[in-house]
């Protein structure tokens, strides 16, 4: 079977030898638009509808119109722009398939999560800042407050292929972990929870960890009611999308000491504007949406694409297939 590969994103020399070599055998055509960030909406393309498969960022509206496609991967873990019902409705009418690289981001999202769970229970970004600034040597204030994540309780909203990996690399803490997801089956070691019992669960986690998808039911879903619902003083991460937080009311969460500290990797607006009252909060901790970052992203992402290719061609399942 040979197969039309089209693509849009933009690799280096040697991401796009991988890439060559890996569709040996079927016709690759590189879109004239490609983009180096995975990030960015690809247009419509006059290339598009003469492809079998797609691989990158192409326009969601394109991809309908052409019948032709059957399968679709994206360079990224989120899929706003194709989680529609038309979307989803189009391709299993077809028979086509859709996935996106979710295990490429699940390590470093997970690992970027932890990292600042220890650092703020380390009382490590303090310890910097003094460094950076007055050399002061406070002893007694850091050393007894310290906290161990042992037997702490961490509630994920959300849990997909990062919620997933999060858990394993939690496991050895001893930490209670608790997750909300539409499709309650259980999973091991986690204790999946439905909806509606969000609220009261919040009231007992340590940790809350947001790594909820962008769409219209999840916008604005950490807000000033369910925030109201966490225990005093708890601690607050973001590694899902931007539009999950209502920003306003975690800034006053953060004010009011109902939130103790919040590690945010994401924003409704990106970059987060040099004036906005985030910066300034001191109990708020920001990274420049580099969760998902790894030296090596894009031959990640190439080698899901040419792995999830050969068991296309075969028939087999693939890995983050969600249509």
């Amino acid at each position: 079977m040979t197969l039309t590969i089209w693509c849009n994103a933009k690799f280096s020399a040697a991401e796009m030898r991988l890439l060559v070599d890996g569709t040996r055998g079927h016709k690759l055509v590189i879109s004239e638009h490609a983009s180096a960030s995975v990030l960015a909406a690809g247009g419509q393309d006059p290339l598009l509808p003469h492809a079998d498969v797609a691989f990158g960022q192409p326009d969601a509206g394109q991809c309908l119109a052409c019948g032709q496609l059957r399968w679709v991967e994206v360079t990224t873990a989120g899929y706003t722009r194709y989680d529609t019902p038309e979307f989803r409705e189009a391709f299993l009418a077809r028979g086509a398939a859709f996935s996106n690289v979710s295990e490429v981001f699940a390590d470093p999202c997970a690992q970027h999560v932890l990292a600042m769970m220890l650092a703020l229970g380390r009382r490590l970004l303090p310890s910097h800042r003094n460094q950076l600034t007055d050399r002061s040597w406070h002893y007694a204030e850091r050393r007894y407050d310290c906290r161990l994540l042992t037997g702490q309780t961490v509630l994920m909203l959300g849990f997909g292929a990062i919620g997933r990996r999060l858990a394993q690399l939690l496991a050895p803490f001893g930490m209670t972990l608790i997750a909300v997801r539409r499709q309650t089956r259980s999973e091991r070691g986690v204790r999946i929870i439905p909806e509606e019992k969000v609220s009261s669960t919040l009231a007992e986690a340590d940790h809350v960890v947001n790594v909820l998808p962008d769409n219209a039911s999840t916008r604005n879903y950490v807000n000033a009611r369910r925030l109201s619902c966490c225990k005093p003083g708890a601690r607050f991460y973001n590694v899902g999308r931007g539009t999950t937080v209502d920003e306003r009311a975690l800034l006053e969460a953060l004010r009011s000491g109902r939130i103790g500290e919040a590690y945010l990797d994401v924003f409704e607006t990106e970059p987060l504007p040099p004036e906005h009252a985030l910066w300034a909060e001191p109990h708020c901790h920001i990274t420049p949406h580099t969760g998902g970052g790894r030296h090596d992203q894009d031959e990640a992402i190439v080698r899901h694409f040419v792995r999830n290719l050969g068991a296309f061609t075969r028939g087999e399942p693939m890995v983050d297939r969600v249509i």
